[in-house]
């Protein structure tokens, strides 16, 4: 009987966090869509590289939000998933975890060209060079994706692939050394992606120094995105953390355990892939006005 009122009582905070997470995800889910949309329906959006990298961490964004959602559900409701299935979802997941913070790094150094290498810019970050950067991109992101399911495949044996269990990447994880095989690869891509951006940043303030008028406008925007790109990528690297935070309340409790999870969720997880659209969809003025235009169907005309 005190089980049954313990679980009624854990039930109740478990389904508001369910509506939260679900009222958060499709608001954000829509704004994607309506950038997205814009995205597609400017043809001079389609010939900048910049505008291309942005659409990509949208679609990425959108892709990984309705996926994680799914799982979250799954778990609150502890339905299980043959592990097989699992890994095909989480190799998914794993990949475009990394293809957004990969992206914000590449948007970094086309506003590093764009201001420290004007003339060269139209050669560098043509529509054909961004193109191939978008396969370099996801080939540099699915280096962890490999790792991680090659460490798992050598240590499951076969029959564990039949077997039914809540699907998360914790679910890999047989060995401590496999946890922290996972944890350097992802700090050192990370820290690799921090350089980038401290370097393009001091190089872009270096020019917003010398620059004057117009071009210093110019200038101090491109250091404002590159902050806040390098905060985005600050809170994706404390995303590597929770495990080993979420790991070590477990220990402590359970209650605990579950409420300090759908924190780092809706912080580390949502909050990060919420700010792209602040950055690019309503700082840049050429995209905020097309999308004016189309969200409100035609009625505000385009400059």
């Amino acid at each position: 009987m005190a089980a049954n009122n313990s679980l009624a009582g854990d039930f109740l905070p478990r389904k508001v966090k369910l509506i939260i997470t679900q009222i958060l995800v499709m608001i954000f889910l829509c704004i994607n869509l309506l950038l997205i949309m814009t995205f597609f329906k400017k043809e001079c959006f389609h010939t900048s590289a910049r505008y291309i990298l942005f659409a990509l961490t949208l679609l990425s964004d959108s892709f990984l939000l309705f996926m994680s959602d799914i799982l979250v559900i799954w778990a609150i409701f502890h339905l299980t998933i043959q592990v097989w299935l699992c890994v095909i979802i989480c190799a998914v997941l794993l990949l475009y975890v990394t293809v957004t913070p990969v992206t914000l790094t590449v948007m970094t150094l086309e506003c590093y060209v764009a201001i420290c290498m004007p003339l060269r810019h139209g050669e560098l970050c043509s529509t054909r060079s961004t193109m191939h950067c978008i396969l370099i991109i996801h080939g540099l992101s699915s280096v962890p994706c490999i790792v991680i399911l090659s460490a798992f495949f050598v240590s499951a044996s076969l029959s564990f692939y039949k077997k039914y269990q809540i699907c998360s990447v914790e679910i890999f994880i047989f060995h401590t050394w496999q946890d922290h095989l996972r944890s350097a690869l992802y700090q050192f891509q990370f820290l690799i992606m921090c350089i980038i951006i401290v370097f393009c940043y001091v190089k872009i303030m270096k020019v917003a120094k010398a620059a004057s008028g117009e071009n210093k406008k110019s200038t101090k925007k491109g250091l404002r995105t590159v902050l806040l790109h390098g905060f985005q990528l600050l809170l994706c690297l404390i995303q590597l953390w929770c495990p080993f935070i979420e790991a070590a309340v477990f220990k402590i409790s359970f209650s605990l355990f579950e409420d300090v999870r759908y924190f780092n969720y809706i912080m580390f997880y949502l909050a990060p892939r919420c700010l792209s659209p602040l950055i690019y969809g309503l700082r840049d003025e050429v995209f905020f006005h097309a999308l004016k235009h189309y969200a409100s169907f035609g009625f505000k005309g385009l400059p």
